[in-house]
């Protein structure tokens, strides 16, 4: 039973690989020792609640049916609308990387796998635009050992605890672009992004506030760096406070949309 996840992971891998429909497929060579142990989910859900970018397209549910049919069985169905950038989602690196891979680009590797948390929850908690730096993830290092090769690393600040009141979470209920220069969040220092990328061989980043870059950010810079590099950032992550420091793994599966720059992302993560 130990690696149930990790074979069954694999043989859907492989059917997909090798399906008639797939042709175009090449087969991907993939195995991933995931241990079982507590399931916890990061994953905000959607609906009108769901918080969003404040000039992006927010999430709407149509229902379609809903009830007994004529002929006696029961049938619903909705279709939904929205950004790709919302709620629990990924950024796809070309997102801010001309050449990047969209999201259906994404190796499988780099969206499971090991992961470790580094939080700062204390620091962002008394200035709402902190900004990890390289000091952080050095002290990580220094109390846990060097942030392994391959990891997945993600970002506690405290932010999710204010997840969805829009003032407390985003620091303005406004939307708009007029609405931008009152984002107030927690979010990766630029040079230690790019410390990150130089000095560390990471899969991927994700962090508990709407996005990887804090509010205030006007170039985008920690997106740039990171992107540049295909590495994707996971955003509006759910529940990190229940995670330890390490050991620990992580399943980020996004919406798989052709050429896209994101989308909704189911995370799930393993602690052993």
């Amino acid at each position: 039973m130990k690696y149930l996840l990790s074979s069954l992971i694999l043989l859907i891998v492989s059917f997909f690989s090798c399906s008639p429909k797939q042709e175009k497929v090449e087969k991907v060579e993939m195995e991933i020792d995931f241990p079982m142990g507590k399931l916890i989910d990061l994953t905000y859900e959607f609906s009108e609640e769901t918080v969003y970018w404040v000039t992006s397209k927010e999430f709407e549910l149509e229902e379609v049916a809903k009830g007994q049919t004529e002929k006696g069985y029961f049938y619903s169905a909705y279709n939904f609308s929205g950004a790709e950038h919302g709620g629990t989602h990924i950024d796809a690196p070309i997102h801010f990387a001309e050449n990047g891979q969209s999201v259906d680009e994404i190796p499988l590797e780099n969206l499971m796998g090991k992961a470790i948390k580094i939080d700062v929850s204390e620091k962002a908690s008394q200035n709402p635009d902190y900004q990890v730096s390289q000091f952080d993830l050095e002290f990580w290092e220094a109390e846990h050992d060097q942030i392994p090769d391959g990891s997945i690393i993600l970002l506690q600040t405290g932010f999710g605890k204010k997840y969805p009141d829009k003032m407390e979470y985003l620091g303005t209920d406004q939307r708009g672009p007029e609405a931008v220069k009152d984002l107030h969040f927690p979010g990766l220092a630029p040079d230690a992004a790019k410390w990150l990328v130089e000095e560390r061989n990471i899969h991927a980043i994700g962090i508990d506030t709407p996005s990887i870059d804090y509010g205030q950010s006007q170039n985008f810079g920690t997106h740039v760096a990171l992107m540049t590099a295909n590495i994707p950032a996971f955003e509006n992550v759910a529940n990190l406070e229940k995670l330890p420091a390490k050991d620990f793994h992580i399943i980020a599966l996004p919406m798989k949309i052709k050429g896209g720059s994101g989308g909704p992302l189911r995370i799930v993560a393993i602690v052993e």
